[in-house]
């Protein structure tokens, strides 16, 4: 499979207030390359978001603003790729946010969300999270809410379901953007 893994991370629950961003770069079933950044977003951070994922204010204050990142990596959201995350929604509704809120170009891709693969293909864990499903795949997490592990992590359980139960029943679950 090809495919990029990611995951935001937010100040506030505003959909355009990105934080961090991670991409994890799949080619032919293999990891071979990743992307982290801290985003500075034009927004306030919220005590609850700063508790799940440990970024503050004071640590994006040098950081490039989201219209920067995106033309670092914009590349990799083109020509109907395939786009996966664990709770893909979430994720796709921060990345529409934010090139809203920036007024940039919606691109058209292919997206697959873990969550959903993991309640159809493995329905008898006892929950779909991020943490939960990668212990029961025996995947290392290292840093549970840091984008750039929980990229590799969902890229992980792509695999490893891929490894598991084939490429049909994944492909069945794919949703064009």
């Amino acid at each position: 499979m090809n495919f990029i893994a990611f995951d935001f991370e937010t100040a506030n629950a505003e959909k355009h207030s990105a934080c961090s961003i991670a991409l994890v770069m799949v080619q032919n079933s293999q990891i071979v390359g990743h992307y982290y950044t801290l985003i500075r977003p034009e927004t306030d951070f919220h005590w609850r978001n700063v508790q799940v994922h440990g970024i503050t204010q004071e640590d994006v204050i040098n950081a490039p603003r989201f219209p920067e990142v995106w033309s670092e990596i914009s590349q990799y959201f083109q020509d109907a790729r395939l786009l996966v995350a664990h709770n893909a929604a979430f994720d796709i509704n921060v990345l529409k946010g934010c090139l809203s809120y920036y007024g940039l170009d919606q691109p058209h891709y292919m997206s697959l969300c873990t969550v959903r693969t993991s309640k159809k293909l493995l329905p008898h864990f006892e929950n779909h999270k991020l943490n939960t499903v990668s212990r029961n795949l025996g995947i290392h997490l290292e840093n549970h809410h840091h984008a750039l592990d929980d990229s590799i992590a969902c890229a992980s359980i792509l695999l490893k379901q891929e490894q598991i139960f084939g490429v049909e029943p994944l492909k069945q679950l794919v949703k064009y953007i």
